[in-house]
């Protein structure tokens, strides 16, 4: 595949980037973050005088070409400009998760020897400093918020404003060589190193050059028509290649707004008050937010609940026609206008949505019910299809094309096949350089030719060219009967109920599907308070027998749905459980970025899923969970297995009549 030539005015780095930005659009906005309640705001110029001195800092510090300098915090300004005030000194950042373990941080910062690392806080700084026992490499540590940090050795610790005030003292002796290595940067330099989730083992570190980073985002960017005047939240883990690709890639490469909540707790309140005009979120982030809508609703008195109830049946008629253009009728039309001044507007004005122009979801399948739910209300909600090693995008949803089962069509400059065995192949300018220290995994990966093995399980459709993702290659089957099993498709359907936080369905090399069901707390704890019902823990909660009866009425509707898929039809659910406990990271169940550890699963809880297959009623277990603090402990429950009824498929219907 042929490779692209820089773009216009040599632009080929993160740093040249900036340089440009704070030329062109030096007053326009480039940072907010809230802190103390209070909205700070950094343009362009002034982002570029910070950065500037943060390098000048580093180099200070002895920060050399090729270092690894690890970030660990939440999403701030201040980290924003470490990875980037790396890459002016030639080095290589690499953003953590901040809710990572020691144990996976150690792995972490040993595997790409982390000489530096930037940290948000105390809590970061402790875990750095524990795990300095068994890594060696570590030699500078510095942080944000220096709050706790006032007894600590700082021999080897440093305050972030002190590296930049020492850098701006030292810019005389120091700034011939800060430029001297901003200009050697090229397409082909590092620009970033992300670790992949570590799905099925250790994680990987993916090496991504400026090449990949720059063309992907100016490719989208454009696909999207992403200017200056945007405003993005920046709120998911910075280790993330999507927060890198929005919050650096194309921030820099358009030059809009990145915008840093204040915490986590008050993400939702500080959306709502930026108001982003192009936004991003996982699936779970928008099962949560509708899961807040219901509970809100089951709780309104009972004529805002009937309203709700009939404007919502016309969105979800007729809203999404609206939203892509087509025809509708002027009733219609005019019906709906009253429902956006009622209903629609309103929540989407609650859930900071009223001014999203472009909106994506990524990461794994979203329930096509609740992907519709929001294009109902008039957001441009779209899906795309991505990967750590494709610089995020593989494939995008045109407007005016979006659908909820598909994923799209190839985004500009990428190239996709479907392989012999399903498997989606790309290749692209976004196409990712290695995998560090990794040669057989990177070989295993990308052939000689650029094409990569997505490891997903997918068709082209006829007529449309959307690309249908069936679920992880690896995870697709066939039951006993030869009928396809796809798990994640059924789980993404369960999912859709405000009371099911998590599924695994199970099935291959079997007579029938089976599933393990985690109850959304939120949720069914909000029902049980509406209805009396007491309950002293989660595992309880879990257990009571009208919970269970409700999650079965869940489950047998999606077998109604699923009967209807001929593809499909044999992944009913016929026997259940719900957990006693929510699948966790720390337990090793989940990824961090919460993705499904299906092996893990099966051999922890290998008695339960014997127990859903040899006709048990009951089944008692002991778990082992780990606790906040890292302590180890277990719990002992006696769990309901349940029976639910099944659907005659759709074409088994026909074919009778």
């Amino acid at each position: 595949m042929a490779t692209e030539n820089p773009p216009r005015g040599e632009l080929c780095s993160i740093p040249a980037l900036l340089e440009r930005n704070a030329r062109r659009h030096g007053a326009s906005p480039a940072y907010r973050e809230k802190e103390f309640g209070i909205w700070q705001e950094w343009t362009w110029i002034a982002a570029a005088e910070e950065i500037r001195a943060m390098a000048l800092g580093f180099l200070a510090l002895g920060l050399e070409r090729g270092d690894y300098l690890a970030v660990i915090g939440r999403n701030r300004p201040m980290h924003y400009w470490a990875m980037v005030a790396a890459q002016m000194c030639g080095a290589i950042p690499v953003p953590l998760y901040q809710d990572a373990n020691a144990e996976e941080m150690a792995f972490v910062l040993e595997h790409c020897g982390a000489r530096f690392v930037v940290c948000g806080d105390q809590e970061q700084v402790d875990k750095v400093i524990e795990v300095q026992e068994h890594v060696h490499c570590i030699e500078q540590v510095m942080y944000t918020d220096k709050r706790g940090m006032r007894k600590y050795d700082h021999t080897h610790l440093n305050w972030l404003h002190d590296v930049q005030a020492e850098g701006r003292a030292a810019h005389q002796r120091l700034e011939t060589e800060l430029d001297a290595r901003i200009a050697e940067l090229g397409y082909d330099h590092i620009c970033v190193m992300l670790y992949t989730s570590g799905t099925t083992g250790k994680p990987k570190g993916v090496v991504l050059s400026n090449r990949n980073i720059i063309e992907t985002a100016r490719h989208s960017s454009e696909f999207d028509h992403l200017t200056h005047t945007d405003d993005v939240l920046a709120y998911l883990p910075m280790a993330w290649v999507g927060d890198f690709i929005f919050s650096i890639g194309q921030a820099y490469w358009t030059g809009f707004c990145v915008n840093c909540p204040e915490s986590p707790d008050t993400m939702m309140t500080d959306l709502r008050e930026i108001g982003p005009t192009y936004y991003f979120a996982p699936p779970r982030i928008f099962e949560t937010q509708l899961t807040s809508v219901m509970i809100r609703m089951e709780d309104a008195g009972k004529l805002k609940k009937r309203l709700f109830d009939h404007y919502m049946a016309l969105a979800r008629r007729v809203g999404p026609e609206i939203l892509d253009g087509r025809p509708v009728s002027g009733m219609d039309r005019l019906r709906y206008m009253l429902g956006d001044i009622l209903i629609y507007g309103p929540l989407k004005n609650t859930l900071g949505f009223s001014r999203v122009r472009v909106g994506y979801t990524a990461g794994e399948a979203i329930g096509p019910e609740i992907f519709d739910f929001y294009r109902s209300l008039g957001i441009n909600l779209k899906q795309l299809y991505g990967q750590t090693e494709a610089s995020v995008f593989i494939t995008q949803q045109p407007d005016g094309e979006v659908r909820s089962d598909t994923v799209g069509v190839p985004s500009p400059g990428v190239e996709v096949k479907i392989g012999e065995n399903g498997e989606v192949y790309y290749r692209s300018p976004g196409t990712f350089v290695e995998y560090y220290k990794n040669p057989e995994s990177t070989a295993e990966t990308k052939d000689p030719e650029g094409w990569v093995a997505t490891g997903d399980a997918g068709f082209f459709e006829e007529g449309t060219g959307h690309l249908r993702i069936i679920d992880r290659a690896k995870d697709v089957g066939k039951m006993a009967d030869g009928s396809l099993f796809a798990p994640k498709y059924i789980e993404n359907k369960l999912k859709f109920y405000p009371d099911i936080l998590e599924a695994v369905v199970f099935g291959a090399g079997r007579e029938m599907c089976t599933a393990f069901i985690n109850i959304d707390l939120s949720a069914v704890g909000n029902w049980a308070e509406r209805n009396n019902i007491a309950y002293a823990s989660y595992q309880e909660l879990s257990q009571h027998p009208r919970v269970i009866e409700t999650i079965q009425a869940h489950v047998e509707e999606v077998n109604r749905s699923v009967a209807e898929d001929a593809m499909l039809s044999g992944c009913q659910v016929h026997r259940f459980l719900v957990l006693h406990k929510e699948l966790d990271a720390d337990d090793g169940e989940l990824t961090r970025t919460r993705k499904v550890r299906r092996k893990i699963i099966e051999q922890k809880y290998a008695d339960l899923i014997v127990a859903l297959y040899d006709g048990s009623k009951t089944i008692h277990t002991e778990t082992e969970v780990t606790y906040e603090d890292g302590r180890k402990g277990r719990i002992a429950a006696t769990l309901d297995i349940r029976d639910a009824a099944v659907s005659t498929p759709r074409h088994s219907r026909m074919a009778a009549e």
